[in-house]
């Protein structure tokens, strides 16, 4: 029997909508059966421009106990889904800071292989959601990673509108976090851990096929496949 995916949420948020999408993935997740790490990114703002913004500052205090994400966090994890607000159509500089932390885990080939998937926010309709999430994926492009995204897949996500991830236009704080967003918020999540259970089922089965073949109690004889780490000459 496979053991429970391992997903971590992965999230910056300034004015809130972001952690309110960050929770619901949470939520759905674990109803999804798996163990989940609910973790923020280190905030780069100084405390005089989160102060000057009462929305900010509020939800500064109220993440103040969710952990900080570290890289030990991403090599647990079978699974990642990031969150960000857009920032002229890219990433924010918060998210992508942590991420350019992973690069001794990307030299070791830990970072391949795992499922990914992001969620964005905007203040306005049409203001790079969906080129947020684009820029995002170009690093689990160099990753190796495995991007899974909710698609069309739900008759729901005709409603949201949005293939490539959840995302939520705020009106500028006037539009909280709805029904809309919070099942595509859902429906993103199951489908993380469905396609992470997978492909962790299939890994576990390689892994004991492997050993079987080891101990000299299975019937193959061939060499199991190996990552390219594993195959670096001596």
């Amino acid at each position: 029997m496979a053991t429970p995916v391992k997903l971590a949420i992965v999230f910056y948020s300034s004015t809130g909508t972001i952690t309110e999408i960050a929770k619901e993935l949470h939520d759905a997740g674990v109803k999804a059966g798996a163990e989940v790490r609910l973790l923020k990114v280190a905030e780069l703002a100084p405390r005089a421009a989160i102060d000057s913004n009462p929305a900010w500052a509020a939800n500064h205090a109220a993440i103040a106990d969710i952990p900080e994400a570290t890289p030990e966090d991403i090599e647990w994890a079978d699974a990642v889904v990031f969150g960000t607000p857009t920032r002229f159509g890219n990433v924010s500089s918060q998210l992508k800071q942590f991420i350019d932390t992973l690069g001794g885990l990307w030299a070791q080939g830990k970072l391949a292989d795992k499922v990914y998937s992001g969620f964005v926010s905007t203040a306005t309709d049409h203001a790079g959601h969906e080129s947020t999430l684009l820029a995002l994926y170009n690093s689990v492009h160099h990753f190796g990673g495995i991007i899974v995204t909710p698609g069309f897949t739900d008759p729901q996500k005709f409603v949201d509108g949005n293939p490539y991830g959840t995302s939520h236009a705020d009106g500028q704080g006037t539009k909280p976090v709805g029904e809309v967003t919070r099942l595509a918020a859902a429906i993103q999540a199951e489908r993380v851990v469905e396609m992470a259970a997978r492909l962790k089922a299939a890994a576990e089965t390689e892994d004991e096929t492997a050993i079987s073949i080891s101990t000299g109690t299975g019937t193959r004889t061939e060499e199991g496949p190996r990552r390219w780490w594993q195959r670096r000459r001596r």
